[in-house]
C-alpha cells in the first residue's frame, strides 16, 4: 500500500477560524494531516517568535479524525514547535498556512502570519505553501477556492518546491464567474499608506488607532495585484534570503568604506 504524504497545517486566524477548517478538509484528501496552529488570531504578527515567555501546546479534537493541536504562541512558533516536538522524526511531505482570510499580496507578505508560518518551515528546509482568500467579509466564502488549492498542493507534492522558497498564493474573492486559474508572477510594488486616528476613551485617556489605505504603484500585468484584480489566483515564490545583491558592488564601488 503506498504511504500517504504527511501534510503539516498552520494558520494565523487561528485554529478555530473557517478559513483552516476548509483547508484541513481538502489536505485530508491529499494525504496524513498534522494541525499545529494558534490558539487564537495571531494576523499581523509578521515573523515574531515567542523568547522569555511561556509557550503552551494543547492538543483538541477540534478537527473530527485529525491529530491537531492548539499554541499559544505566533505562526512561526507553531512551525518550530512542530517540527522539534509534535513531530519529532517525522518529515512532513508538505507545509500548508491559512487559508487566511484577507489578502497578502504585495507588501503584506512581510506582516503576514499566515506567510510567516510558510517561510519558517521554508527556512527549516520543509516544502511550504501559504494560501489567502482577497476577501475580508465575516461571512466570506471559500468553496470557490478549493479547486486550485488542491491543484497547486497536489503540484507541490508532486514535483516538490525549491529549497529555501515558499509559495505566496492569493485566491480572488468569489464573483460571479469562477476563478481563471493560477498566474505565476511578482510580488507588486505596493504599499500601505498608514494614519494614525488619535482618540479618546472613555476615561479622556488619548490613543491612536491605525488606519489608512492601500496604494497599488505598479503599473504591470505580471504582479499578484494585477493578477487579483483581473480575477486570477496569484502565485509568488518568495525567500528569506533578503540581501539586496544588486547594491553590494555599488556600495563596494561607491562608498569610502
Amino acid at each position: 500500500m503506498e504511504k500517504r504524504p504527511l501534510i503539516l497545517i498552520s494558520n494565523d486566524d487561528g485554529i478555530t477560524a473557517p478559513g483552516i477548517r476548509n483547508l484541513v478538509m481538502l489536505m485530508k484528501e491529499l494525504g496524513d494531516v498534522v494541525v499545529v496552529a494558534p490558539d487564537g488570531p495571531q494576523s499581523g504578527m509578521g515573523h515574531a517568535i515567542t523568547i522569555g515567555n511561556t509557550l503552551r501546546l494543547y492538543k483538541t479534537d477540534v478537527f473530527e479524525g485529525v491529530d491537531a493541536y492548539k499554541c499559544s504562541g505566533t505562526p512561526a512558533d507553531c512551525i518550530k514547535i512542530a517540527k522539534y516536538h509534535v513531530l519529532k522524526d517525522k518529515w512532513p511531505d508538505l507545509v500548508v498556512s491559512g487559508i487566511n482570510h484577507g489578502s497578502n499580496t504585495s507588501i503584506s507578505v512581510l506582516y503576514s502570519g499566515t506567510m510567516s508560518a510558510a517561510i519558517e518551515a521554508a527556512i527549516e528546509g520543509m516544502p511550504a505553501i501559504g494560501f489567502s482568500l482577497c476577501d475580508y467579509d465575516p461571512e466570506a466564502d471559500f468553496s470557490h477556492t478549493h479547486e486550485i488549492v488542491l491543484k497547486v498542493a497536489k503540484q507541490a507534492l508532486e514535483h516538490g518546491i525549491p529549497k529555501g522558497v515558499a509559495l505566496n498564493v492569493n485566491l480572488p474573492a468569489k464573483q460571479n464567474e469562477p476563478i481563471k486559474g493560477v498566474k505565476v508572477c511578482r510580488q507588486a510594488r505596493a504599499k500601505w499608506q498608514e494614519q494614525f486616528d488619535e482618540r479618546f476613551d472613555p476615561n479622556g485617556r488619548r490613543y491612536f488607532w491605525l488606519a489608512g489605505n492601500f496604494v497599488n504603484f505598479d503599473k504591470g500585468e505580471d504582479n499578484d495585484e494585477w493578477a487579483i484584480a483581473n480575477n486570477w489566483a496569484s502565485l509568488v515564490p518568495v525567500q528569506f534570503d533578503m540581501t539586496a545583491h544588486h547594491a553590494i558592488s555599488e556600495i563596494n564601488e561607491g562608498w569610502n568604506l
